[in-house]
């Protein structure tokens, strides 16, 4: 058994970007899950859930099978149907350096916005020595071609680019025949892609999954439809990880269809609860909520960015991952539960050995 550390958690007196939380605090390597629960022995809904109710700062432990015991007829649990991309593709430069290529959003005049990355002895690390016009090649006779800068980080650097891609095949079925799904440093061994798709995914395109969701099974799902909870879709297609500092937020494709709308505003308008199954849905849905907490159907790309600053105007509760410090979605959970509620909890779940990363437990925040 590891025994327990006691868990640091602090406000940094000036945080090195303004729309980055004041919270930080160190989480030990062995909590960062490298393996899917499955290896582990567990089910997909056996893992742990921590629920915590932010007007009151009560927590609760338990398992995520007892999800629908939290929720409440009337309510209704938002989720994103984006699948999961083998977004990973190994690549060459002229001069035959290895590298890897990490597709993230797939833009408008069929651009997409890519990261290069170098392997290293523990994976794989952000490489910025890239430059404009630079053609790099891919599996099969495909390549890929560097187009602008999204953004420049500091010192000049470039993480993520403007890039078009030439391709032999269809994406999907050339992603399928020589692409795997992108996984960092924590994660020492590569697994098959079924693990990274949620059971309800229909539509691919997302770069790394969207995990908050994924230890829903039919079961679950069936068990709150049967209790009066209403389950409703929307598709965000996430990006590659969270920002750097000084990075500004990119886009990300959405469509939130007319049903879920409906579904939304009844729920509001009869004291019901808006339950959103990750951040990628809060994106989607606040995108298309107005500040009168009306959601209208929509599609297009988001650069949302949510804050205490900007709140929420369109969910109550949020099914989400734990996040690592200083983590630019720890915003989005302070704009629903505060600064201070996120420290209680946080402190919470290193005291009982939560698990991070999209093989890690659960966080359910409710009123």
């Amino acid at each position: 058994m590891i025994a327990p550390v006691a868990p640091r958690l602090t406000a940094p007196a000036q945080p090195t970007r303004p729309d980055l939380p004041p919270l930080d605090f160190t989480l030990p390597p062995e909590l960062e899950a490298g393996e899917p629960p499955e290896a582990r022995g567990l089910a997909r809904d056996e893992v742990r859930l921590m629920v915590s109710h932010y007007r009151t700062d009560a927590v609760t432990h338990t398992r995520f099978r007892a999800l629908p015991d939290y929720l409440t007829p009337g309510d209704v649990v938002v989720i994103n149907t984006s699948g999961t991309l083998k977004a990973a593709l190994p690549a060459t430069r002229a001069d035959g350096q290895a590298l890897a290529l990490h597709l993230s959003t797939h833009l408008p005049g069929d651009l997409w916005v890519v990261e290069v990355r170098r392997p290293d002895d523990r994976g794989t690390q952000p490489f910025y020595s890239a430059t404009a016009g630079e053609t790099l090649t891919l599996p099969a006779g495909g390549s890929v071609t560097l187009l602008t800068p999204r953004a420049r980080l500091p010192e000049g650097r470039v993480r993520l680019w403007r890039a078009t891609l030439h391709l032999p095949a269809p994406l999907a079925a050339y992603l399928e025949a020589h692409g795997t799904p992108i996984r960092y440093n924590y994660v020492p061994r590569a697994w098959p892609s079924r693990y990274y798709q949620t059971v309800y995914a229909t539509e691919p395109g997302s770069a790394e999954m969207p995990s908050a969701g994924r230890a829903f099974t039919p079961e679950i799902i069936t068990r709150l439809v049967a209790h009066g909870v209403q389950v409703a879709p929307l598709l965000l297609h996430t990006g590659v990880a969270s920002l750097e500092d000084h990075e500004p937020p990119y886009e990300e494709y959405y469509r939130v269809p007319g049903e879920t709308t409906r579904r939304v505003n009844a729920a509001r308008a009869a004291g019901g609860r808006v339950v959103a199954a990750g951040t990628t849905v809060v994106r989607a849905l606040e995108t298309a909520t107005d500040e009168q907490g009306v959601a209208r159907p929509g599609m297009g790309y988001t650069d949302l960015v949510i804050t205490p600053k900007r709140g929420l105007n369109a969910v109550d509760a949020l099914l989400t991952g734990l996040h690592e410090p200083r983590a630019s979605h720890l915003a989005m959970l302070a704009a629903l539960a505060g600064y201070g509620h996120l420290r209680h909890t946080y402190a919470e779940a290193l005291r009982e050995r939560y698990l991070w990363h999209e093989f890690g437990d659960l966080h359910l925040l409710l009123p």
